[in-house]
């Protein structure tokens, strides 16, 4: 099923209803649950109530879309981000390292960084430009929502603990990435501004039939740029499954209801993968106005339109010098 966080167009902007969507495209509608039903309680529920739950929302009078505003499925209580892509690797070296390589050691694990779970945006939000970049970059991943807590979990009881997927965008200011990393921390600033979610939590059961030999999820992956697509790939290129990300995460340490964990980007999956390959920045860094529309077969379409931000930045603070310095 299908099951989206809302508030109705006339609502207060801090109301929040979870739903469930019936039907396609424009003629979806979202019915509700009663009010307090929590996003992660409900995947969390035995299907048998959750059905239960579903039917009695579905008999109810459903919302159209065009009158509810989509919030973000869920407000993690915490992010990570992994590096799935083998693609993505290869090409964003060419931006960093002037050659197409993958080290060794990424072989070795399914690597993450935590992001900034108050960051997030829901599938149709403006995204302010953030300050200090001239290099703004979107990157197109596929999502989990975890539903029960897990440590030390195998793959296969990591499983359980997926409440549901849906589409992201871990939107990047590259300059200011770059300047962190040269540090070996990071990306911090180069990140934590805008991660759009969306349009809503699918469950694992309804994504079955796009399960591949390897038990990958296989699904089709777009985006495009004020309707010019740029970029393209599939899920069933990852080279770790969800389950063994969880797997790995929780090694040795708590992964818990309500996290969100990403794929990390797909191969074409960002403007900085081209900028790599061809030496130049083409198709340009994002604008104030550009569209970034992102698809995954299944999941469906996030939108979000870039815009002025309104907010005054102070100062950054240079460090104060504590060595000698060179003559």
């Amino acid at each position: 099923m299908r099951l989206a966080a809302f508030r109705a167009v006339g609502d207060a902007v801090g109301a929040r209803r979870v739903g469930l969507v019936i039907g396609v495209g424009a003629d979806s509608r979202v019915h509700p649950f009663p009010r307090g039903t929590d996003m992660v309680g409900l995947l969390a529920a035995d299907p048998d109530v959750r059905d239960a739950a579903a039917d009695a929302a579905a008999a109810g009078d459903g919302h159209p879309l065009a009158e509810v505003v989509l919030l973000p499925p869920v407000y993690p209580v915490a992010m990570r981000d992994f590096l799935t892509f083998e693609a993505h690797v290869a090409g964003a070296s060419m931006a960093i390292q002037g050659a197409a390589t993958v080290p060794p050691e990424w072989y070795a694990a399914p690597s993450f960084l935590f992001m900034a779970p108050h960051a997030v945006h829901g599938p149709y939000d403006d995204v302010a430009m953030p300050p200090d970049t001239e290099r703004l970059d979107f990157e197109l991943e596929l999502a989990a929502v975890i539903c029960a807590d897990v440590r030390n979990a195998t793959p296969e009881r990591a499983a359980a603990a997926i409440g549901g997927y849906f589409v992201m965008n871990d939107w990047s200011a590259r300059d200011v990435q770059g300047r962190e990393m040269k540090l070996g921390l990071g990306p911090s600033k180069g990140k934590d501004f805008a991660t759009t979610i969306g349009p809503w939590v699918v469950t694992p059961d309804e994504l079955s039939r796009y399960r591949d030999g390897d038990g990958l999820l296989d699904l089709a992956m777009t985006v495009s740029v004020n309707g010019e697509q740029v970029g393209a790939d599939r899920s069933g290129s990852m080279s770790w499954s969800f389950e063994e990300m969880v797997s790995y995460a929780s090694r040795g340490s708590w992964v818990k209801a309500g996290e969100v964990l990403a794929s990390g980007t797909c191969g074409t999956g960002a403007l900085v993968e081209t900028w790599g390959r061809t030496g130049a920045l083409y198709p340009p860094p994002l604008r104030v106005g550009d569209v970034v529309e992102m698809a995954i077969e299944g999941l469906g379409v996030i939108r979000n339109q870039v815009v002025a931000g309104t907010e005054v930045a102070p100062p950054i603070p240079v460090a104060r010098r504590r060595l000698p310095q060179e003559v």
